[in-house]
């Protein structure tokens, strides 16, 4: 079975790499005035140079940033677009094999009209297609993120009394920076996407319920916000969404797997390839990929991110093979199953062991697909 020639590839990963200390430190410095932003953002361009050279040598086609340029996967760009405060969340217990992590991860609120006043990850991106000659990509929240941890009550009324308007306004700032982004040559972005995934965690359902919604409307709203955001990117722009269960200092949020979404997940959303979660019990078993249409690929994310245990090879294969038998062989790939580091202090492994489980993606799916 021959490579594939676009993305998402074989061997692919979700985007973000372990922070260096000069990086942290930097970014420390900077909050307390001591360093420039220009003076950063050089720091940031060695820790890109150098993570680029890391994914080109453990064989990935596809290049990301790492996402040092931010101090989390989604704040960074959400807070972006005029309109969006980010305040503090509520404090919830994120869970681990040593027991669990106290957290309170930040949500967005929309206080006015939704604007984009410049690009936000353009600048970014344009970097980063100059520091690799293979497919750079973008990775970028999703638009969900703007309105599930606080709901209706988190959208201003006078702002937008109509929510249909407020989803409106929310999928136009995502089309002008997808556009911007097009029109400086990116070709391959990713939508994070935790919240589907967190609909499939009875915990978390009733979670929204309190928030005055239905979990069982939810998945239709976001495919429908999802749709709009990214209805007008060029033909030749790969567009895949991957979904999360949490990832903070190697602990997670949500557990159970995707059945409650899955049918509107594959059939309801125009998008190229989903990266999802596989790693663990906790996200369940592959029985709804039964409801993947053809076209589509599935990155099946078997490696975890969160511990540095290696994985076997062998077992690697069969866990794709018993995949197969919901989606053919050819519409399946291999990542690992989130990225190293959503948030600044990254998972509870190191750089060895960052590059030999990207190594060991890429080894595996030169056996299986050749």
């Amino acid at each position: 079975m021959a490579k594939r020639d676009k993305p998402p590839y074989r061997a692919d990963h979700v985007g973000s790499l372990l922070r260096p200390p000069e990086l942290l430190e930097a970014r420390a410095r900077h909050k307390d005035g001591a360093i420039t932003a220009d003076e950063l953002w050089e720091v940031e361009s060695r820790a890109i140079r150098d993570v680029v050279a890391l994914q080109e040598d453990a064989g990935l086609e596809s290049i990301t940033d790492g996402d040092m340029r931010r101090g989390q996967w989604w704040v960074d760009f959400v807070s972006g677009f005029d309109g969006v405060e980010i305040r503090g969340g509520i404090p919830i217990k994120f869970r681990s094999n040593e027991g669990e992590v106290e957290h309170s991860p930040p949500r967005a609120v929309v206080t006015g009209k939704l604007g984009r006043p410049k690009g936000i990850s353009t600048e970014h991106f344009r970097f980063l297609k100059s520091a690799t000659g293979r497919t750079a990509k973008q990775c970028i929240p999703s638009p969900s993120l703007v309105h599930f941890r606080a709901g209706r009550e988190g959208i201003d009324k006078e702002a937008y009394p109509d929510m249909d308007e407020f989803f409106a306004d929310l999928a136009r700032v995502y089309r002008e920076e997808i556009a911007e982004l097009a029109d400086i040559g990116c070709r391959y972005i990713q939508l994070d996407e935790v919240n589907f995934a967190f609909l499939c965690d009875p915990r978390l359902r009733e979670g929204a319920r309190l928030l005055g919604e239905d979990p069982d409307e939810l998945p239709h709203t976001y495919a429908r916000l999802i749709n709009e955001s990214i209805r007008d990117r060029p033909a030749d722009m790969v567009a895949c969404m991957h979904l999360c269960r949490g990832n903070h200092r190697s602990s997670w949020v949500a557990e159970g797997g995707y059945e409650p979404v899955a049918e509107v997940l594959f059939n309801e959303i125009d998008i190229d390839g989903y990266f999802m979660e596989f790693d663990s019990p906790r996200a369940g078993n592959f029985e709804p990929l039964r409801f993947v249409p053809k076209g589509k690929t599935i990155v099946l994310g078997l490696i975890t991110t969160k511990f540095a245990d290696m994985e076997n090879k062998d077992d690697l294969k069969r866990r794709i093979d018993e995949a197969s038998k919901y989606v053919p062989l050819d519409q399946l790939a291999l990542s690992p199953q989130c990225g190293f580091a959503s948030t600044m202090q990254g998972n509870a492994l190191d750089l060895d062991h960052q590059k030999a489980k990207l190594s060991l993606v890429v080894e595996t799916a030169e056996e299986v697909w050749g």
